[in-house]
């Protein structure tokens, strides 16, 4: 029987999106290790350079759905889009199996692509379905519900990703990503007859932006904005490649602002709502996506991560634990950074010594001479964060089900607000683990980071899938995925800033205040949105239904 409170169309967009981001998080959740890697293949890159272009990368995967929305509304419509962004991301990820610098890159780049295209427009597609008047009352509810098939994916990929990259190699990891995306493209095709209502091109009208327009005023000075970001004397966000995107970043920043004069008396509060709420989001996702470079190093060189002798034989059948000998060879010396060592042209030097992983670990559980320790894989904990997503996201809609018949669910500006500062007292938890490992003497247990990714989880869920919802409920019909390309723009903007924070990590001596840092930032978002919080809520009442 089906649930006539959803559209038909959700099954469909919840395991499309599952897929896609099966690929994307599995390529995510080894990315750093495979640029820091260079015994196994890895492209032997240092620790900041790698921190860099993971934050450089995730902020233009989401900057891009600015055009890709924009492509979208005027001329492709979202099913196409969805099919191109879909199909370059596929090859993108395919390509990085190949070796050298070049197609790394180009590979890179497709995905960046790819992900504009694909992003903002099955996500709008979500939201139009959800435009019938018997539909609108569960919009929050059915977000979330799709936010659960994102993180389903996000789950499983990382287990994946250990089994191949140990059985195999980091390029066959890869490729099961781009098996993972074009499997979802198989499932988006058999729900096409239920997106046709939701598939809308908009006619231009006068005063609309043509696509020749928006590149003249916005992506040509986006260009030489972020050309001189590179060549200014001196960096001054801590790299070339962060300027550059940060000074990008400015005119399209600029673009958004202008949407507000431009738009019509009644456009201009819910445009300002959106934009408002853009600017808080950049905190959230400064920390959030640190989980891909300062937590995965914490999981990497501060957990302990060996499996018990119980584990260790099921484990390595499945190759799902990665063996490190404890030995005296060939292996790269690492400095107090835990940076490859490197000669004067960059190239990674290899020195007899043991394997970091038993810089601290516990005496107690180091092995004979010669012998080895299993260890979990380190992209494993990428996993924490869905599963913790796929258990509460139940709960939280279940709860917010439950005071909805009461008349007491909080509004969806409050839900940010609340997100924002949950996510805050994850950070708190991860003083205490910097403080329970003696700052990095000692291992610590793996829980510590459960606990924090169960934490900033419940705070995901009251902010992400919500501002998406806010998205389609305040905006102007005509610029529905142009403002969910905002919505992106801020994501990317918080992704670049995360990479900029998480190349600080050395600049910490005591690794708890890092972990204060992003504390102290996550509670000015909050209060920010607590200040403007009534004015949210109104602006929504007279708007969004």
């Amino acid at each position: 029987m089906k649930n006539k409170k959803h559209p038909a169309a959700l099954p469909y967009l919840f395991f499309t999106e599952m897929w896609e981001r099966f690929g994307y998080y599995l390529m995510l959740g080894i990315f750093v290790l495979y640029m820091i890697d260079v015994d196994k293949g890895g492209m032997a890159f240092g620790d900041r350079n790698a921190d860099d272009i993971f934050g450089t990368f995730i902020a233009l995967t989401y900057l891009t759905p600015f055009l890709g929305g924009f492509i979208a509304d005027r001329i492709l419509g979202y099913v196409k889009s969805v099919y191109i962004g879909g199909i370059l991301m596929g090859i993108g990820y395919i390509s990085l199996a190949l070796p050298g610098l070049t197609s790394f890159y180009v590979a890179l780049a497709l995905i960046i692509l790819g992900n504009g295209m694909f992003k903002p427009n099955i996500s709008t597609l979500l939201g139009n379905l959800y435009s019938e008047e018997k539909y609108k009352p569960y919009k929050d509810s059915g977000y979330n519900i799709f936010y659960m098939g994102i993180n389903i994916g996000a789950f499983i990929c990382n287990i994946i990703a250990a089994f191949m990259r140990n059985k195999f190699d980091w390029g066959a990891a890869f490729m099961t990503a781009g098996i993972g995306m074009f499997l979802g493209l198989i499932v988006f095709t058999f729900g096409l007859k239920h997106y046709k209502t939701a598939n809308i091109i908009k006619p231009k009208e006068e005063g609309d932006f043509g696509l020749g327009k928006v590149l003249l005023i916005v992506f040509v000075p986006a260009i030489i904005a972020g050309l001189i970001g590179w060549f200014i004397p001196g960096n001054f966000l801590g790299s070339d490649s962060t300027d550059a995107f940060i000074f990008a970043c400015v005119p399209v920043v600029l673009f958004y602002v202008s949407l507000y004069f431009r738009a019509h008396s009644a456009d201009k509060k819910p445009i300002a709502a959106l934009l408002a709420v853009f600017a808080v989001s950049i905190m959230f996702w400064a920390v959030f996506k640190q989980n891909g470079t300062a937590l995965t190093r914490w999981a990497k060189f501060y957990t302990d991560r060996s499996v018990s002798e119980s584990l260790e034989k099921p484990l390595n059948k499945l190759y799902l634990a990665e063996e490190i000998k404890y030995e005296n060879k060939k292996t790269p010396v690492y400095d107090e950074q835990f940076s490859v060592v490197r000669d004067e042209s960059g190239n990674a030097v290899k020195e007899t010594g043991k394997d970091i992983y038993f810089r601290n670990a516990a005496q107690n559980k180091l092995p004979e001479e010669g012998g080895s320790v299993f260890v979990i894989n380190t992209e494993i904990f990428q996993s924490v964060n869905p599963f913790w997503i796929i258990i509460l996201t139940p709960i939280v809609v279940g709860l917010f089900m439950f005071l909805g018949r009461r008349n007491r669910e909080p509004s969806t500006p409050n839900k940010i607000a609340l997100g924002l500062f949950i996510s805050a007292l994850s950070c708190i938890v991860m003083v205490g683990a910097a403080y329970a490992g003696s700052n990095g003497a000692i291992k610590v247990s793996p829980l510590w980071l459960v606990a924090c990714y169960g934490v900033i989880t419940v705070g995901e869920l009251c902010l992400s899938p919500m501002g998406l919802s806010l998205v389609s409920k305040l905006s102007p019909p005509r610029i529905t995925a142009l403002m969910m390309g905002g919505f992106f723009l801020s994501t990317a903007i918080g992704n670049k800033l995360s990479g900029v924070l998480a190349s600080m990590w050395y600049d910490y001596e005591q690794k708890a205040n890092f972990f204060w840092t992003n504390f102290v930032l996550l509670m000015i978002a909050t209060l920010l949105t607590l200040s403007i919080l009534k004015w949210l809520n109104k602006i929504v009442k007279e708007h969004g239904g």
